[in-house]
């Protein structure tokens, strides 16, 4: 008797094992997907794991795999398992929320796909009750969806019900429920088989001498097409040829009438993008060629490299040199990018190196999309660039060569909530590791856990100090805005004349500017003047953001949302006052300052929403249409505008007052990287960085591009305080909607951990935000030495944690863990 351990999608530790039909053996294999039942009346898409002989424990009933969905072509390679492992062992995660996180949802079988019953199926053995009533239900219906047919008899999955019926012939569903997914079908367009004879041709045209809309259409459809000359033929969808001609689709619809035309369904991919007359890279200056060389050196002694180059220092040109020499080798390279925004960018100028041998894969896409990359990773093994943002490690890579991590220091290669919490960065070097590939890691102001490992040794350090061009760097002036609201000078306005003197200069040249302000909506609070009240969140700990354009106040942590009063609800007579100001805010200003020909934008949260919606933001800058762009942290990530001479850092105190041991990291790293969007071209750029504190050291670095300094102050600090990266850090998060149990709890919690670690252990504290989503939270924040095994620590973490179940108090929480948090 063979078994079979398999993963099932739900936040469970380990693997279960199914004993495998004699039918079966044959068919499965490891990394396939199986129907199998788990607890009292549920079915799940598991994946198996591994295949054995070995017999479980007898005293646990052992369960039989229901049926199976890929026969002998596993959905997942056999890295992707180690890597899940992995994951979940250095993550402290179980390993069913790793594979919810990897696989797309529509390799899940949770289409709302058609079944149709087999009018002349006759059983050859009795059916089980809930088959006989799936059959039953098609009693006045020949095809139904699966959400129908749940409807109809009262199950809960019906799924496996329907592949069991398929397997005996019952019922028949489209080839996509096999693979979950439902491919893009196009209308395309042809001439009748009758109409390729030339004197039925001329027959067509003699009757369409009355219908000249007509007419034309068919000379333009066989001008396009080129219909009549087999050799240079070619498809013709629907969509061109309406487009290319101008004409309606009544007038083509009434040649599909006549016979003359025909119109057919064709498969798409839904992956295809613009392909041009490929170009070759271009060549690298000195700086470049050196730097190229010197990662080459790197890679023959180390499989990581950091590759610190300055802002707009030509570091995507190298990249390409290099992805195109791992190309011709016939091996897969991953490019990771921190956020969706730039791969708008990014793509167009690689498509225009790589045509069709470019993937591109994130979260805005949909499901059918994902489902499109995965399985032309799966079934193809042609070398690829798959471009992507942290989700894109999960892919089913055949033979990497390179991952490149591009803006390695930022926080979003961090996944937060929910599991698994891991860091695309580190997880990128693991999985470059199992696959025998290198990782280059690439940024203008590196995270400082990076730097440090390059200056020890552990990676390979290769710096490139100067702009592309030459192209000097942007001079920082920094302005006191304190002082300007002392003496009345900022009083109402957001901006210092300084940077209204600068836009002006920029905008009559013809020059964009960048304006950053990183807190979105119109105001951050607002206040009763008479009694001081503030609207907060129902939900959470929070103040309610003020957006204007909707009239509503928002909460930021869970979404809720009720509009602004028009008199304070506490006093009923006092007025309602903005305290800060957010994107929108900056908005109404520029609009107000400038005239109506100075076009302005808005790039963050609530107007970038759908890809499309970052794709529009972007191109229109891009392309000029837009002078003035506003925006949040999405500005710093990488994007390159020849024609911005200005930006405006609108409160740069913002982002240093912050309760964080990385916050002057992470305030340097905006700073610097926002200012890096001016001057990129054949020019100087300016940056007005505004803030009350313009004596302040990090300050001062910003200005001079002190980057080394900057990480010299930060390490000495984190050494003595065990910080990063000489500290491992892992956060327990306790939640729960008891205050006084999570009080009580956390604290025996933190006593028995520190009773085995010692003053590793700190806490618990209780963060800022002190409850989101009706759950109050607790901390309890350990300090691992990084030259720890993370194995043993987790055995006492598991072990501590198997004690506090036997608390009843301690049900009523929720606990994970955070391990590196960013």
């Amino acid at each position: 008797m063979k078994y079979a351990d398999v993963i099932l999608p739900l936040p469970l530790e380990n693997s279960y094992t199914y004993s495998i039909p004699m039918d079966m053996e044959k068919a499965l294999t490891p990394g396939c997907r199986v129907i199998v039942h788990f607890g009292k009346k549920r079915y799940y898409t598991a994946i198996v794991m591994s295949i054995h002989e070995r017999k479980p424990d007898p005293s646990f009933e052992t369960k039989e795999i229901y049926a199976v969905l890929d026969a002998a072509v596993p959905v997942l390679r056999r890295p992707q398992l180690r890597f899940w492992q992995w994951i979940a062992s250095y993550y402290l995660c179980k390993l069913g929320d790793v594979y919810k996180a990897a696989l797309p949802s529509g390799l899940k079988l949770e289409s709302e796909t058609a079944v149709s019953r087999i009018d002349d199926f006759e059983a050859e053995e009795r059916l089980r009750p809930a088959e006989q009533s799936v059959l039953d239900a098609f009693q006045n219906a020949s095809k139904l969806t699966v959400s129908e047919l749940e409807k109809k008899t009262g199950l809960r999955n019906v799924v496996p019900i329907v592949t069991s019926l398929m397997s005996k012939g019952a019922v028949e569903v489209s080839e996509e429920m096999k693979r979950g997914y439902v491919p893009k079908t196009q209308t395309y367009i042809r001439l009748t088989e009758a109409y390729h004879n030339e004197e039925k041709l001329h027959e067509a045209f003699d009757m369409l001498k009355r219908a000249k809309k007509q007419e034309l259409l068919l000379i333009s459809y066989l001008d396009l097409s080129r219909a009549l000359n087999p050799m240079l033929s070619r498809e013709l969808s629907k969509k061109e040829l309406l487009e290319h001609t101008g004409n309606t689709p009544n007038v083509l619809d009434s040649l599909l009438k006549r016979g003359i035309l025909e119109a057919y369904e064709k498969e798409v991919g839904r992956l295809q993008m613009q392909i041009c007359r490929l170009q070759p890279p271009l060549p690298l200056s000195s700086a470049q060629e050196k730097a190229y060389n010197e990662i080459h050196d790197t890679f023959k002694t180390h499989d990581v490299c950091l590759l610190h180059g300055v802002t707009s220092s030509g570091k995507t040109e190298i990249y390409i040199h290099l992805i195109d020499e791992v190309l011709k080798m016939g091996r897969q390279v991953l490019y990771l990018l921190p956020e969706i925004a730039i791969t708008t960018q990014i793509t167009e100028r690689l498509a225009k190196q790589l045509g069709d041998r470019l993937l591109v894969y994130h979260s805005k896409f949909s499901d059918n999309e994902r489902v499109e990359v995965w399985n032309k990773l799966l079934h193809t093994n042609e070398p690829m660039l798959i471009l992507g943002v942290r989700s894109s490690l999960f892919l089913p890579f055949k033979d990497l060569g390179l991952i490149i991590v591009d803006e390695e220091h930022e926080n979003t290669y961090k996944q937060q909530d929910p599991a698994p919490r891991y860091h695309a960065r580190n997880a990128a070097i693991v999985l470059a590791g199992m696959h025998g590939a290198k990782t280059l890691l690439g940024s203008a102001t590196p995270s400082i856990d990076s730097y440090f490992n390059a200056t020890i040794g552990k990676y390979g350090l290769v710096e490139l100090t100067t702009r592309y061009g030459e192209c000097l760097m942007p001079e920082i002036i920094s302005v006191d805005i304190k002082e300007l609201k002392r003496k009345k000078i900022m009083k109402d306005t957001l901006f210092s004349p300084l940077l209204v003197e600068r836009m002006n200069q920029a905008l009559s040249q013809g020059e964009q500017v960048i304006l950053f302000q990183n807190r979105r909506g119109f105001a951050p609070m607002v206040e009763c003047k008479s009694c001081g009240w503030v609207p907060r969140c129902v939900n959470c700990d929070v103040s309610l953001t003020y957006h204007k354009a909707h009239g509503q106040l928002v909460c930021h942590y869970c979404g809720y949302s009720v509009s602004l009063p028009k008199q304070c609800p506490e006093c009923k007579e006092g007025e309602i006052k903005m305290l800060g100001f957010g994107t929108e805010k900056v908005e109404e200003e520029i609009a107000s300052l400038f005239p109506a020909t100075v076009k302005a934008d808005r790039l963050d949260f609530d107007t970038a929403r759908t890809r499309t919606a970052y794709e529009r933001i972007i191109a229109d800058f891009e392309k000029g249409k837009t002078q003035i762009l506003i925006g949040t942290q999405m500005l710093s990530k990488g994007l390159d505008f020849g024609n911005v001479s200005v930006v405006g850092i609108l409160n740069a105190d913002s982002l240093m007052n912050f309760p964080d041991f990385r916050a002057h990291e992470r305030a340097f790293q905006l700073m610097v990287q926002v200012s890096g969007r001016a001057g990129r071209r054949d020019k100087q750029g300016t940056v007005i960085l505004q803030t009350s504190q313009p004596e302040h050291p990090l300050i001062h670095m910003v200005q001079q591009f002190a980057y080394k300094e900057m990480v010299s102050l930060q390490l000495s600090e984190r050494s003595m305080f065990h910080y990063p990266p000489y500290y491992r850090l892992i956060v327990l998060i306790l939640r729960s909607r008891n205050e006084v149990a999570l009080r009580e709890m956390s604290i025996l919690y933190a006593g028995k951990l520190r009773q085995r670690l010692g003053d590793r252990v700190l806490g618990p504290v209780t963060p800022p935000v002190t409850r989101v989503q009706t759950l109050h939270i607790k901390k309890i924040v350990l300090k691992i030495e990084t030259a720890a095994a993370i194995a043993p620590v987790r055995e006492i973490l598991e072990h501590i944690y198997a004690e506090m179940q036997e608390q009843p108090a301690f049900r009523q929480l929720l606990v994970h863990y955070d391990v590196d948090p960013a």
